[in-house]
């Protein structure tokens, strides 16, 4: 079948045909890359800074907040510019291939910081480099996430190819989250973190090859791009008031979830003093996510996708509140909870990311422009914002509570940085997420209103 008669049938059939397996798994193994930046610097990063450079732990989250920052700039540019992108394989594909490879190479280079005989400069070489690595990566991700919009118009359809995406994501976080404190420990000192990274790297590197290979085939719509200028798109985008809450729920669970990432190396190595049960959190964390992604989906379709997202909202505040006792319970019960916040993050996976391309396809349905770019630049760039203030938010825990830096020596922490670690992995997430279900309360869109907007908009 040729990519017209593709892009023909899309537009004559607003439900939408099922997509090949081939085209689900080719797009949802994209998300071994966006996996892999998104956990590692999320755990290694902040320790890589205070444990292994000194740099104190107030300035050490400044630099893993700098470049995510700098993201939240860029995201919604890069969407604009993949949506005014023309290319036989369309606006998003090719950028998959040409950002993904400069992020995979300066990923290897965050970690690979010389020996410059002060910590300013080698600070500086991580601040540089990670950087560059943001800013190919929102030339990545903002044209991935905005590929569901337009190779499908089924509502269903887009969970399904959700349900692909976060299984691989689930698989990606464990893979990588569970082997690079090995690697690390494995090698030691320096040279543990620059083999890591390099070996991330070729991770990011497979994903990305595997993205754009296997989406060669998929449909690619044939919505024109969105008239005025980016801040013109930007106010409309902002007046969307679906997709306005729903941006809010996911930044916020964003943030609670880059405070978990941040706190887990801390929280094995100096609450339940075992380095190794770092590699378990991430099992623990992960492992029902992969089980589990399919039932959310299932649950989504039967009882919509809203109700279902804040079901599993539930449940992950309910794991994080009972992680809270990690200082007097034993280890185990440390490990179920964390179990159950994996239980609860699968399913604000999946839904969020079922639910954006449902905003984004109304928007295009009732106006015939194309703006699908733009919607995912700016949740994309809320994305970063969430998961970049996770790990500052937790930097500043951690200073209040007195935490020591170090060169690569032990240390023994005073007992109320014990306390912040263990607060900061916990009830601060829990809140955060109940917070959260604030917004997501306001959101309206469902399976009728979507069909109605794109029956509207294929039947002017």
């Amino acid at each position: 079948m040729s990519r017209a008669t593709e892009t023909t049938r899309r537009t004559e059939d607003p439900a939408g045909a099922p997509l090949p397996r081939g085209v689900r798994i080719g797009y949802g193994s994209g998300s071994v890359a966006t996996g892999a930046f998104g956990t590692v610097p999320g755990l290694m990063l902040l320790p890589y800074l205070t444990d292994e450079l000194g740099i104190a732990a107030l300035w050490a989250g400044v630099i893993v907040f700098l470049p995510k920052a700098w993201d939240v700039v860029l995201n919604p540019i890069a969407g604009r510019v993949s949506d005014r992108t023309v290319d036989p394989d369309g606006p998003r594909r090719p950028w998959l291939i040409r950002a993904g490879l400069m992020l995979a190479g300066a990923f290897a280079l965050i970690f690979a910081a010389p020996d410059l005989g002060s910590s300013l400069l080698e600070a500086g070489w991580v601040l540089v480099f990670f950087v560059l690595a943001a800013s190919a990566y929102a030339f990545f991700q903002v044209p991935y996430v905005a590929m569901p919009a337009e190779i499908t118009a089924s509502y269903d359809e887009r969970t399904r190819l959700m349900t692909w995406r976060v299984a691989i994501l689930a698989f990606t976080i464990m893979l990588a989250g569970a082997s690079a404190p090995l690697i690390r420990d494995a090698v030691g000192g320096r040279d543990g973190y620059r083999v890591m990274g390099v070996v991330m790297a070729v991770l990011i590197v497979v994903g990305v090859v595997s993205a754009w290979w296997g989406t060669r085939n998929a449909p690619i719509g044939t919505v024109a791009a969105g008239a005025g200028s980016l801040g013109e798109q930007l106010r409309v985008v902002a007046h969307a008031r679906d997709f306005r809450v729903l941006l809010t729920t996911f930044v916020l669970q964003a943030l609670a979830t880059g405070c978990m990432l941040a706190g887990v190396d801390y929280l094995a190595g100096e609450v339940l003093e075992r380095p190794a049960a770092a590699t378990i959190l991430f099992v623990c964390f992960v492992g029902p996510a992969l089980l589990l992604t399919p039932v959310w989906a299932a649950v989504g379709t039967r009882i919509g996708k809203r109700r279902g997202y804040v079901i599993a909202s539930v449940v992950l505040a309910a794991g994080a509140t009972l992680a809270a006792t990690a200082r007097v319970a034993p280890p185990a019960v440390v490990f179920a909870a964390t179990a159950l916040v994996g239980v609860g993050y699968a399913g604000c996976q999946v839904f969020p990311m079922a639910m954006l391309p449902d905003a984004a396809a109304v928007d295009s349905a009732r106006t015939g422009e194309n703006r699908t770019g733009v919607y995912t630049g700016v949740w994309t760039a809320g994305e970063t914002l969430g998961l970049a203030l996770g790990p500052a938010v937790f930097a500043v825990v951690l200073a209040l509570g007195g935490y020591l830096s170090s060169q690569g020596r032990e240390i023994t922490q005073p007992d109320s940085a014990l306390t912040a670690i263990t607060l900061g992995f916990s009830l601060l997430p829990a809140a955060l997420t109940l917070l959260s279900l604030w917004w997501l309360r306001q959101y309206t869109l469902d399976a009728a209103e979507v069909a109605a907007a794109e029956a509207q908009g294929a039947h002017p």
